[in-house]
């Protein structure tokens, strides 16, 4: 070996040095993977600057069966003292060796008798890779620039040691002590920089033959344009976008943020619809279930602005194009929107923490769940994961994350100790259902219940309380009984074997409906046990007063955003295409439609994200939505009235002659008891003259029965109006002569028995005589 010096009188080479003393120069732990055809070995290896190469335990090599070459010469293996500490006589054939999760290589180790530090990497290891070691926590923090080129195919090369930043005050209030030394990862300007092009760029490939989608110039009011010139001309400086010719160009608007600020957004939509989709699989919570039992201690992590550290495809950036007042832009990281952009970002991810994943780390997107049996185990874990997100440049949001819990919703979920169990809120919508006031809301609820009657055994006798109720016989009057029912049927609702578990393997149906109240939406599947439909999930919401201003349209295109906002953690990347299910026909136009306002191009940008078909569903087939959505209706009450002229501006009220007559009459003939108080009860002597003046006289001029009744009916009553008043219509003789009848002619006509001859000219040069009527 190079450096090594022969032992006169030795057959046996020096070779390398390597220290089993605590008088080591230094040294570092860190979490390997050894890979050999089909097998992957879980080790530890010891960084060590003080041997003079790279080493692995014969009892290693032995119990994997990995390949080996003998050596023409053994080499001898001394201690720092001299020691004889082996003798090498075999080398492994080159084997792929991965630490920190990400940084590969092929490299040849030493077979030595080493069984408590079974690889050791030495001198040479730590010369060509030259990482950057805090030896104060004895763990690497970054790679060098020839690391980031080679070996780290997910992570961005480090900045230039002549262009110093100057120091960024991170909050750490939300973090706790033990991962201080690690602020770095929580930095917001680091986030920005410019990564380089690297095996997972964001590839856009369009369909052949699609027509490149364009889109209008969005009108922007004046703090809109002052907040757009401020991202367009960070983003040049940041070199996230610039200047493009494209002949694509997609629209920029914003989005208002719950804060009040305004997030610029890209109508992508065009763009999403010809491109070829990324099929890479996002996770499911359910291969999470194993991993988590028996966890005691939590940590949530949320990444930030994590997309624009992946970079566009080298030669796609055009495809990205967007119209603006200030010019014509392009993306050179990836942007929000695009399609494939989930998929791109969760293949990064999955990458970094490869070994970890389902062991101490679930990962969707970027959302982080790190799990633990102790606290000591869970600090070294949660470290772990913070360490190799600093070190591919992926940074967290310190105010969104939570730390050290026992108990953290996540994807749906309330991961707790020991059990993964689903998030209350999925069920919410019927727990919370209000007590119908009115024989209407009950009706609502009752044709609800009678979609999930057959899961329900005796759902008859359950329910019987309830039914009753609903007779216009008897009077409304919620009892004990009826609430034990409301209650059992809620119950039984929101319980197996109503309510099935979502099973990611089955295709997902959403049915939604909006009121003007309210939205509402219920996730189903069929069950491979009955093929019936079961309910998933219920989701409902009352609209906010903004929300009540919405046509119908937009009302119903916001339930089925809301709700896929709602269960976006079982909808977005579903291995099947899932159907929404919606009463509002025009919906289905929403994909096709070439002028969107900016609120609909913000929910058409989120709903590209998922892979669906809108279907339309008559509002008859979709009472389960619309029972949730209308449950928060006000009882029905008269409408609140509005004078719109008050009584100082009336000079005086119009009397008629017809109402001194009826008053005359009832001075003879008193109103009965009943008669409603603003209108003038009318005796049978002068009933005919009332009918008279609503029919006949120059205010009224003949109309049908249902005007007829109309008015009369605004200033007086009897018992028998309606049928008076057919009565009166039918035996008008200027109607009877002047309206035509809606009655198909007889045939034959009466003039056909005596006819008139009439001389009628016909084709040619002859006449014939014809009956004339």
């Amino acid at each position: 070996m190079p450096g090594a010096a022969k032992r006169p009188g030795s057959s046996v080479k020096r070779g390398a040095l390597v220290s089993r003393t605590s008088s080591s120069p230094a040294r570092v732990q860190v979490k390997g993977m050894l890979h050999q055809s089909q097998q992957t070995i879980s080790v530890q290896a010891l960084v060590d600057s003080g041997a003079d190469d790279n080493f692995i335990d014969s009892n290693l090599v032995e119990q994997h069966g990995l390949l080996v070459t003998e050596l023409e010469v053994p080499k001898e293996v001394l201690a720092l003292d001299s020691r004889q500490l082996d003798i090498v006589t075999h080398k492994t054939e080159p084997l792929k060796l991965t630490l920190s999760g990400n940084h590969q290589e092929h490299i040849e180790l030493y077979v030595i008798k080493s069984p408590l530090t079974p690889i050791v990497l030495g001198l040479p290891w730590l010369t060509k890779h030259n990482p950057h070691i805090d030896w104060t926590t004895s763990t690497i923090r970054s790679w060098s620039n020839l690391c980031h080129a080679h070996c780290l195919h997910s992570a961005t090369p480090e900045r230039s040691p002549s262009a110093p930043e100057p120091p960024e005050e991170i909050d750490l209030t939300n973090v706790p002590a033990e991962y201080h030394d690690l602020r770095e990862v929580f930095s917001k300007d680091r986030a920005l920089s410019l990564p380089p092009h690297r095996p997972y760029d964001c590839a856009i490939d369009l369909l052949p033959g699609s027509p490149l989608p364009t889109k209008r110039l969005y009108n922007l009011c004046k703090p809109e344009k002052e907040v757009m010139e401020t991202y367009i001309n960070n983003s040049l400086a940041a070199g996230l976008i610039r200047p493009s010719s494209s002949p694509v160009g997609a629209g920029f608007f914003f989005v208002e943020k719950k804060d009040n600020t305004l997030r610029p957004c890209i109508d992508f939509t065009g763009l999403n619809d010809i491109t070829v989709k990324n099929k890479y699989p996002l996770p499911l919570i359910d291969s999470a279930f194993g991993p988590l039992h028996g966890a005691q201690i939590f940590s949530k992590l949320d990444l930030r602005n994590a997309y624009h550290l992946i970079r566009i495809r080298e030669g796609d950036e055009w495809k990205t194009a967007f119209n603006t007042h200030l010019g014509h832009f392009e993306y050179l990281v990836m942007p929000f929107g695009l399609t494939n952009a989930p998929a791109v970002f969760q293949a990064l991810v999955n990458d970094v923490l490869r070994d970890l994943l389902n062991r101490v780390v679930f990962v969707y997107l970027d959302d982080i769940l790190i799990f633990s049996r102790t606290y000591e185990e869970h600090v070294s874990h949660v470290r772990e994961v913070l360490r190799r997100l600093m070190e591919n440049k992926l940074f967290v949001k310190a105010e969104k994350c939570e730390f050290h819990v026992t108990t953290v919703p996540f994807l749906g979920y309330i991961v707790e100790k020991g059990q993964l169990r689903p998030d209350p809120t999925k069920v919410k919508a019927v727990e919370n259902w209000l007590i119908p006031t009115t024989r209407k809301q009950l009706q609502r609820f009752l044709g609800f219940a009678n979609y999930y009657r057959r899961f329900i055994r005796n759902y008859s006798r359950i329910a019987a309380p309830l039914t009753q109720l609903t007779s216009q016989k008897q009077v409304y009057e919620w009892s004990h009984a009826a609430q034990t029912s409301f209650d059992k049927l809620k119950s039984m609702f929101t319980n197996a074997p109503v309510l099935l578990h979502p099973d990611p393997d089955l295709q997902f149906m959403v049915e939604v409906d909006a009121s003007d109240s309210g939205v509402g939406a219920v996730l189903s599947q069929r069950s491979p046990a009955d093929q019936k439909l079961h309910p998933c999930a219920f989701f409902s919401r009352r609209l906010t007063p903004a929300e009540r201003n919405y046509d119908v349209g937009n009302r119903e295109l916001l339930a089925v955003v809301l709700a896929l906002q709602e269960w976006r953690h079982w909808l977005e990347g579903a291995v099947h295409p899932f159907v929404v299910w919606s009463d509002h026909k025009n919906l289905s136009y929403l994909r096709s439609a070439r002028r969107l306002n900016s609120r609909q191009a913000r929910w058409a940008l989120f709903l590209g994200r998922f892979n669906f078909t809108l279907t339309y569903r008559p509002g008859p087939k979709n009472l389960k939505p619309d029972a949730l959505s209308r449950q928060f209706a006000p009882a029905e009450e008269k409408p609140e009235t509005e004078t719109i002229l008050p009584p100082s501006c009336v000079v005086g009220a119009v009397r008629w002659e017809v109402e001194r007559v009826v008053e005359e009459a009832l001075q003879v003939h008193p109103a009965p008891d009943g008669c409603p108080p603003e209108r003038l009860f009318v005796p049978p002597s002068v009933r005919a003259p009332v009918l008279q003046w609503g029919h006949s006289s120059k205010l009224a001029c003949h109309p049908g029965v249902h005007r007829t009744l109309s008015l009369v009916r605004q200033r007086f009553w009897w018992p028998s109006m309606a049928t008076d008043t057919r009565k009166f219509i039918a035996a008008c003789s200027v109607c009877a002569r002047s309206k035509s009848s809606h009655r198909p002619p007889c045939w034959p006509p009466a003039a056909l028995t005596h006819p008139s001859p009439t001389l009628v000219p016909h084709r040619g040069r002859l006449c014939h005589w014809t009956p004339s009527f």
